[in-house]
């Protein structure tokens, strides 16, 4: 034995334990690398029962040897290694750490240097730097691992491995409910990709898939290449079968293709661009459609693009298209897009400075009929220039100036132009306890028309003058209830508005619609109409009231009450075309309840109730539980008289330890209909999650459309079947992944 050998012993402070979870821990994954190639000469401690040698020839160790080399470690019962060609030769029971990568095996040849050798009959355990995390059943967090076998294991110098007759899992030790059984795998542990040949998924014992190749990722970085298949059916389509490829162009830019076979109707070619700079982002997305069903070729588009030129100049762009009305009621199986009438087609660029906002907008719509309940396509804007001021000025005074110009077109209604000026100005008047704002504008519009006008008058104009009060109060005191410190408030507001009547008539109807039904909120503007087409004739006063109690502990709002009512000094006299006026003394008495009643249970509820007929014309009222993630009741209703009687509950909840039920009912009371429905399971096993669901939607008046999920989703690997994801999370407000519950 040499003195060098000597020399380097009392520096071996680490347990022999090299393969043993403990050590694991002390050098972290991405701390488990050797020593990068070109590093000459690097020191080598090795440790062991016995060691025999010649200096600088060979070394033969015997009995619990550790050859440690930079920050990788050996171990094995024997070893030999050669000065001249930097090799060992180890074996029984032989362990490997390097790379994140745990090997072990009964032999291992392997020049350091060059980091190449072989193992056979080797199981390898390997750690991502960005593992996911998992429960077992005891709720217990653990780090996904991969691991697996290998016939033969070829290490290809530095962070590349390659397995023969291999397997892969991420399950933990003892499951294999689900494996690869591979030809041969290639693990790149730089790149944290796997590729591999000739591969068979076996779940539960049992084959399901097979594939020629397959590349999958090791950690959760992006990475170009296949998806996992996504297998689908709805009642409109039949069954589909979507191969989805992602293109990871650069860090902010990528792209994904979706072909989807449909059974029903042929083949879709779809995909998504995406990108995202300093000064812009956007999407682009678009699928076609060869339709056998209906013999035509059907598409849809979408495009949207925000850009910065300058400080506080922008560009905003939207444009959506599709090919008929049914596009999205035949191929699509989400309400809130099925449910769409109107597709924004509209560009915009704005730009701020000290003195304002100024906009100028292009906008049109595309409208999806509905045959049996048809709307009024709404106009297009060609173009607006809008220019908003708020500034102020002297005396603690502000000055308000919205301006805008819109040329209104309509293939078959009347087309025109509007000029809107609306000065005004304002003198708020704060203290601590309360507040007094007097304002005083004047409103102009201008209107010249032209194709369709009917009227035989081109030109009309408006002028108003609009005076306000809007006054509050602020009163609190400390307050205890059930043990527990609150703040509650008094809060008194007063709103008076006067506007004088002016026959309006004539005018045309561009963008206006009553602010109906009234709310709480609406209690407290000018005009009860949108748009200005319409200007309401007021002499009017708000009176309300709210009063909150925080808890000062964690400052939430636990209880929110509010009242208000509006009492009309003169009788309605602007109207829109088929709408009566008013002519009670008084609105409906709006009440506003709600709040978080404690960590779990939050609340909400809105009545309006008409003093006149002494019943409720609007109500609603939200419930939401959610004791933990993964636990969600919500249940709400609402009620507008004539027009509206509809119940919704949703929730996911958990039915075993891993189990977790799924559902949502939208009901229409006053039509007798299912808005839409869903029902599902979710089982989450640690190393996998299966998600079946199965949902309706109204489509149409009468139409329904009903789509069935069902995901296997592996850890590590991918997903197979239709994602229900998506459905779920729009569904069910609070829904959680199962994969990212922790448990309690």
């Amino acid at each position: 034995m040499t003195s060098k050998f000597i020399a380097t012993f009392p520096l071996l402070v680490i347990s022999l334990s090299a393969c043993a979870d403990d050590f694991i821990q002390l050098l972290p994954s991405d701390q488990l690398t050797f020593p990068q190639p070109g590093v000459k000469n690097p020191p080598m401690f090795v440790r062991a029962d016995a060691l025999t040698g010649v200096e600088n020839v060979w070394l033969d160790a015997t009995g619990d040897v550790e050859l440690r080399r930079g920050p990788g470690v050996m171990t094995a019962q024997h070893l030999h290694y050669t000065f001249s060609d930097d090799t060992v030769k180890a074996n029984d029971n032989v362990c490997l750490v390097q790379q994140g990568l745990n090997l072990n095996g009964p032999d291992l040849f392997m020049q350091l240097q060059t980091q190449t050798g072989t193992m056979h009959q080797a199981t390898y355990t390997y750690a991502s730097p960005s593992p996911q995390v998992t429960y077992n059943e005891d709720g217990k967090r653990s780090i996904s691992q991969a691991r697996g076998t290998a016939g033969a294991l070829d290490m290809q110098g530095e962070d590349h491995y390659q397995l023969n007759n291999a397997t892969y899992t991420t399950c933990q030790a003892g499951d294999n409910d689900w494996i690869l059984n591979l030809h041969d795998l290639l693990l790149d542990t730089a790149g944290q990709v796997g590729v591999a040949h000739d591969a068979t998924l076996d779940f539960k014992g049992t084959p399901i898939l097979w594939t020629p190749w397959i590349k999958f990722p090791l950690n959760d970085a992006r990475r170009s290449g296949f998806l996992a298949p996504v297998f689908g059916t709805t009642g409109n389509s039949g069954a589909t079968f979507t191969l989805p490829w992602y293109w990871n162009i650069a860090p902010n830019y990528d792209a994904t293709f979706n072909p989807t076979l449909i059974s029903k109707r042929g083949l879709e070619l779809g995909g998504e661009f995406r990108y995202l700079t300093p000064t812009m982002q956007g999407t682009i997305d678009g699928d076609v459609l060869s339709d056998k069903l209906t013999g035509t070729t059907r598409w849809d588009s979408f495009i949207k693009h925000d850009q910065t030129f300058a400080d506080g100049v922008s560009a905003h762009v939207v444009y959506q298209a599709v090919s008929d009305d049914n596009f999205f009621r035949d191929l699509s199986n989400q309400l809130e897009i099925t449910s769409l009438v109107t597709l924004d087609q509209e560009a915009s660029m704005s730009w701020q400075t000290g003195y304002g906002t100024g906009t100028v907008r292009v906008q049109q719509f595309q409208t999806l009929q509905d045959p049996s309940a048809p709307i009024i396509p709404p106009y297009a804007r060609l173009p607006e220039l809008n220019w908003i001021t708020d500034t102020p000025i002297a005396g603690g005074a502000e000055f308000n100036l919205y301006s805008d110009f819109t040329r209104f077109s309509h293939p078959t209604l009347v087309n025109g132009d509007r000029m809107v000026l609306y000065p005004s100005v304002s003198l708020p008047m704060m203290t601590p306890y309360g507040y007094i704002t007097p304002k005083v504008g004047v409103n102009f519009t201008g209107y010249s028309l032209g194709a369709n006008n009917t009227t035989g008058q081109n030109q009309y104009t408006r002028t108003l003058p609009i005076v306000s009060v809007d006054s509050g109060m602020y009163f609190d005191r400390e307050t205890k209830y059930f043990g527990d410190t609150y703040s509650q408030s008094l809060e008194p507001r007063l709103y008076y508005v006067y506007i004088p009547y002016q026959n309006q008539n004539q005018l045309p109807v561009f963008d206006s619609a009553p602010l109906d039904p009234i709310n709480y909120a609406t209690l407290f503007t000018e005009n009860r109409y949108m748009g200005y087409d319409r200007i309401n004739d007021a002499n009017e006063l708000t009176m309300a009231m709210t009063s909150r109690f925080t808890d000062e502990q964690t400052g939430l709002e636990r209880l929110r009450f509010s009242l208000g009512q509006r009492f009309y000094f003169s009788p309605e006299q602007v109207t829109l075309p088929g709408i009566a006026p008013i002519t009670s003394s008084s609105s409906d008495m709006l009440a506003d309840i709600g709040g978080q009643i404690n960590e779990q249970w939050r609340a909400e509820t809105a009545i309006s109730y008409n003093t006149s007929s002494g019943q409720t014309d609007d109500e609603s009222f939200i419930i939401n539980y959610q004791p933990a993630r993964g636990k969600v009741i919500n249940i709400s209703y609402r009620s507008l008289s004539g027009q509206l009687n509809q119940i919704d509950i949703s929730s996911q909840w958990p039915i075993s330890s891993r189990w977790y039920a799924l559902m949502r009912y939208d009901y229409s009371i006053l039509d007798k209909t299912l808005v839409q429905g869903l029902a599902g399971v979710e089982y989450n096993a640690g190393c996998w999650a299966i998600r079946t669901v199965l949902q309706t939607i109204a489509t149409a008046a009468n139409t329904s459309s009903t789509s069935f999920f069902i995901q296997l989703e592996l850890n590590g690997l991918g997903n197979l079947g239709s994602n229900p994801l998506e459905a779920l999370k729009l569904n069910i407000p609070g829904y959680v992944n199962s994969n990212e519950i922790t448990p309690p």
